[in-house]
């Protein structure tokens, strides 16, 4: 035990919000220290990592639907969960070194914020790439958990609390009291469904295809879940169907949230559902306490309203609704004789 809270101390341990769209790096005593999007790119041919892990994140990101023939950028999570397994461990593994430098005789422990519905096969395969990735010590952490303390939730407490965290592959609900969660549901639709919307949307209305970077800049600058009070209008470029050649069109923010119609409802009914599960106490608690919303999904205009209408609730967006998960996992860090037993652990031999 003294021994391992030797090593605790010399190593460099870390909170990983392992997101579909992106990963976020916690380390204790620094807070966040990374934030890029969960891309790769690797050689089409060989699968291999392209450029010796250079092309992780960010620059990774920018080849997304303009890679020569030999090259593919990848996202290995879908969501929420590992969809490549050696991609993924060679993503986690650029991240973990860029993070802990060359101190690699003490291994991290690391802790990872899974969606709660993931089944165990899924979750030994996030240990394993973890283990593989670099890691002495694997805690995983329930996101719904680590969204509520990132947000600065009283989930310890009595009284209910309730987070929403809509992330790029999965939505988590879970209504949370004396720090376990009371019920949840883990909807396997999120910001990657709006993108996929909106690329189908301009398919059958425009005859046009465009990539899933533009489609997302599209939902960022005039996406909503309600009319605005002012509707906005956007220059959309892609390669016409009929023709084959690239073309422009102009769309407006109605057409958008018409097209977003389907995917945002089924989150709200996963807000309903979980709602309708909670116990009367609980329930009445959440009529003072309201719902938290989180995620990058939670940017989305007018959503907190709609969500409020729907089910009758205050609804609030967290401070930096992006970075809740990870910032859970560092409380996580820092607390590790309060919380470290009530989680699934696994441990690799020095």
């Amino acid at each position: 035990m003294i021994f391992d809270r030797v090593i605790g101390l010399l190593s460099e341990d870390m909170g990983i919000d392992l997101g579909t769209a992106t990963t976020l790096v916690y380390v204790r005593g620094q807070g966040i220290v990374l934030c890029e999007p969960s891309v790769v790119a690797i050689h089409k041919d060989t699968g291999k990592v392209f450029a010796n892990g250079d092309a992780v994140g960010s620059m990774a990101k920018k080849m997304l639907g303009r890679c020569p023939p030999s090259v593919v950028a990848v996202r290995p999570m879908r969501d929420g969960v590992i969809a490549d397994f050696e991609i993924t461990e060679a993503m986690l593994s650029y991240f973990i070194r860029r993070v802990h430098g060359r101190r690699t005789l003490v291994r991290p422990r690391v802790v990872i914020a899974v969606p709660s519905g993931i089944t165990t096969v899924e979750k030994r395969a996030v240990v394993s790439s973890a283990h593989r990735a670099g890691a002495r010590k694997v805690y995983l952490f329930d996101e719904p958990r680590a969204a509520a303390l990132g947000a600065g939730l009283p989930i310890q407490e009595s009284t209910a609390s309730m987070i929403m965290d809509i992330g790029g592959g999965t939505t988590e609900v879970a209504v949370i009291s004396l720090a376990d969660i009371a019920c949840s549901e883990s909807l396997r639709i999120a910001g990657d469904d709006l993108d996929g919307a909106i690329i189908e949307y301009m398919k059958r209305t425009y005859s046009l295809l465009v990539g899933e970077q533009t489609a997302e800049q599209i939902k960022i600058q005039i996406g909503s879940a309600c009319p605005l009070p002012e509707e906005l209008e956007m220059e959309v470029s892609g390669r016409d169907l009929i023709a084959g050649l690239p073309r422009t069109t102009t769309i407006t923010s109605q057409e958008i949230r018409e097209a977003m119609a389907e995917p945002v409802q089924a989150m709200i009914e996963a807000v309903k559902r979980a709602l309708e599960r909670t116990e009367p106490e609980l329930s009445a608690d959440l009529v003072h306490n309201g719902i938290t919303m989180c995620g990058g999904g939670s940017l989305l205009r007018g959503l907190p309203q709609v969500i409020a209408q729907a089910t009758g609730l205050k609804v609030r967006v967290a401070d930096d609704p992006v970075t809740c998960v990870a910032r859970g996992t560092g409380i996580f860090l820092e607390h590790l004789d309060r919380w470290g037993g009530g989680l699934e652990t696994s441990e690799e031999d020095m």
